[in-house]
């Protein structure tokens, strides 16, 4: 099953806020130089999902306004305003006939930077209703404690200093959660998942990341800084045709793809430990007339759902459709965007914020490595083998010189 849908709460008052929350609700709040919620749509942006769901309620005419209708780099926005105050499980029974059988749930005024398809590989197994993400290492006593045993939550505990994690907020909800919501106004964290727990129809999925919850005036001060700090990350850059799948001549339609060993571990693994993954791809066969813009498109978005059933996804696909022998005469042209030359590696670095110089390049071909050194990156070539164990391999490397300097 594939998740496409993420539907995200942005009802809730802000009460603890004070003013600030009066005419502006707390999602939308400037945080870092941007509204809050655009850090949340940027990550579903990330995680390759196709349809945002904002349930609103105080103020809602302000999310109304600045989103309904939106498309935000491929990911379509609507708006579902309650009637009454209805709770955050209320808020589900309400959009009920907008929900996927499967989709994530994430609150509106926190943030947990975790890759949020760690949850997605459980969908194989039909034993639970809900897959929650718990952040591990956060301190003080203003949060309540998970208990699990195993990969399952046992129960839910009162808020205290403890080095038990915390609920983060983001969920992976399978629609039948619906059946268990019979009164509204009804709360998903003391109605539904209490209960829940105590039928074992929980998992829990344990991870450390950055956590904030602008609710809270300090995290709200401390998220001005740290949001636009979490976002500045290291990117791993791969070629396609021979580090991903085998390079198998002009590879252009899902039942070509060979997977190279390993490739989707190497992903998920790259994704957990908290780079960008960006795909930067020479696509001559485009200029040579062999497909056209709309396979290359077509297959990455097939290899995009392929990733997320292993619990992974490519940030960005980048490829070059020109060649200065093209037959097709569009695309018949030099272009610095083609390996050896940079571009594809400078574009993506002046539209995401990476940090430069603990960035590299995987490719099976010395061009891959004169692009990477063009763009004032590591290179690093692979000629075979099981790419989960080159990435770590490298990544392990690269860690062990920063930390001796």
């Amino acid at each position: 099953m594939t998740v496409r849908q993420v539907v995200c709460l942005v009802g809730g008052q802000g009460t603890r806020l004070g003013s600030l929350t009066e005419s502006t609700p707390k999602p939308l709040l400037d945080v870092g130089g941007r509204p809050f919620l655009d850090y949340l749509i940027a990550e579903a942006n990330r995680f390759g999902l196709e349809r945002l769901l904002l349930l609103a309620g105080h103020n809602a005419g302000e999310v109304v306004r600045h989103y309904a209708g939106k498309v935000v780099s491929g990911l379509s926005i609507d708006v579902i305003v309650e009637a009454a105050p209805a709770g955050t499980a209320g808020a589900l029974a309400n959009a009920a006939a907008a929900l996927d059988p499967a989709f994530f749930l994430i609150n509106g005024d926190s943030f947990f930077g975790f890759n949020w398809l760690a949850l997605v590989p459980a969908l194989d197994r039909d034993d639970w209703t809900i897959h929650l993400a718990l952040a591990r290492g956060v301190g003080g006593g203003r949060y309540g404690r998970v208990e699990t045993q195993g990969n399952r939550i046992s129960r839910f505990l009162p808020k205290a200093e403890s080095d038990l994690p915390i609920n983060a907020g983001i969920y992976l909800v399978r629609r039948r959660i619906l059946d268990r919501i019979r009164d509204i106004p009804c709360s998903l964290e003391n109605d539904i998942l209490p209960p829940l727990a105590s039928q074992g129809e929980l998992l829990g999925f344990a991870a450390d990341g950055t956590f904030i919850d602008i609710g809270v005036p300090d995290d709200f001060a401390r998220g001005q800084d740290a949001m636009p700090a979490f976002i500045r990350r290291p990117a791993a850059f791969l070629d396609r045709d021979g580090v991903i799948n085998h390079d198998d001549n002009y590879v252009h339609r899902p039942e070509q793809i060979r997977w190279i060993d390993g490739a989707k571990g190497a992903i998920r693994w790259l994704n957990d430990a908290g780079y960008y993954v960006f795909v930067v791809t020479n696509q001559a066969g485009v200029a040579r007339g062999y497909y056209g813009e709309e396979d290359v498109n077509s297959l990455h978005a097939w290899m995009q759902r392929e990733l997320q059933s292993a619990g992974a996804h490519v940030d960005r696909y980048e490829y070059c459709p020109y060649h200065p022998e093209g037959v097709v005469e569009r695309y018949r042209r030099i272009s610095e965007l083609r390996k050896p030359g940079p571009g594809m590696i400078l574009k993506v670095q002046n539209e995401w914020t990476t940090d430069k110089p603990d960035s590299f390049m995987i490719g099976d071909r010395d061009i891959d490595m004169q692009a990477a050194a063009a763009a004032g990156i590591a290179g690093y070539q692979f000629t075979g083998g099981n790419l989960l164990d080159f990435v770590r391999m490298h990544v392990s490397a690269r860690r062990r010189n920063s930390s001796s300097r």
